[in-house]
């Protein structure tokens, strides 16, 4: 039953299912905003009353995510949420290319995204990004024992269920971090297949490195998720500029909430034209 089951699923691939919209805010040049993994739009609560006046703000929960639907038969991969991601922005039937802005595991499904559609992105938008390259293929000892020692945390986190919702559940309680960080039975499955196909197993460098338009990187300097390797193999990329934000983590809280939005406003000109 399950080998014609994945040939019906090869031969007769279902539709992609359309994305809860949380929130269309705002008139201008759209910008479409992607939150990470474990969270929902609530994510960007501190950027999007900051850029409504000028922009016309959407934020989406990714699939399994928020309010967003989590089909049985998911498995949560990075071509099955960007084909979610694809369907619900053609769904908002927009008639000019738009800034794209991805936060941790939204990061690497918008570089996806815009690598896939060149044609439909102006910007792109990377915050908090968590990038990562096989240990094996890292020269440098100490960032390769750094990132096998997040793969292996990782690992931890998905096989241990009551270990990771009830740290999850004090973080949020202790950092009042409600809608912001949600593991739980709700969400769980998507949780832990989106960790395992698109963070642990990711190639959002060579992602990046298709992408034809200009990409901003904005991230803190106290970011616990990402590795010092990997950012310089990005930041050398001539199309890519980097922004470190002192003094936050992965979060945006809203210091690095202010930097974005001066980051999306510095090129307000350049999206007003294309849209």
């Amino acid at each position: 039953m399950g080998f014609w089951r994945t040939i019906r699923r090869v031969l007769f691939p279902p539709r992609a299912p359309l994305l809860n919209i949380a929130s269309d805010v705002g008139e201008g040049p759209v910008i479409i905003l992607v939150h990470g993994i474990a969270s929902s739009a609530a994510t960007f609560a501190h950027v999007v009353p900051q850029l409504s006046d000028n922009y016309r703000c959407i934020s989406i929960d990714l699939l399994g995510f928020g309010d967003s639907p989590s089909p049985e038969d998911a498995t949560f991969t990075i071509e099955e949420h960007v084909a979610s991601i694809a369907a619900t922005v053609r769904s908002l039937k927009l008639n000019a290319p738009f800034i794209l802005v991805g936060h941790s595991l939204g990061s690497l499904l918008a570089a996806r995204f815009a690598a896939m559609h060149p044609n439909q992105i102006s910007r792109l938008i990377l915050v908090s990004p968590p990038i990562y390259v096989p240990p094996r293929s890292i020269g440098d000892p100490i960032v390769r024992a750094r990132v096998g020692a997040y793969m292996r945390a990782y690992e931890f986190l998905r096989l241990n269920k009551d270990f990771t919702m009830a740290t999850a559940d004090t973080l949020r309680r202790l950092f009042q971090l409600d809608d912001i960080l949600d593991v739980s039975e709700h969400n769980w499955r998507a949780f832990v297949l989106s960790l395992k196909n698109c963070i642990e197993q990711q190639t959002t460098i060579s992602d990046i490195a298709s992408v034809r338009v200009p990409i901003d990187v904005v991230y803190g300097s106290l970011d616990q998720f990402i590795t010092p390797g990997t950012m310089r193999i990005i930041e050398q990329m001539r199309h890519v500029t980097m922004h470190k934000v002192d003094a936050n983590d992965h979060l945006v809280r809203k210091r690095l909430a202010r930097r974005l939005v001066e980051v999306i406003s510095a090129n307000r000109e350049v999206s007003a034209k294309a849209n």
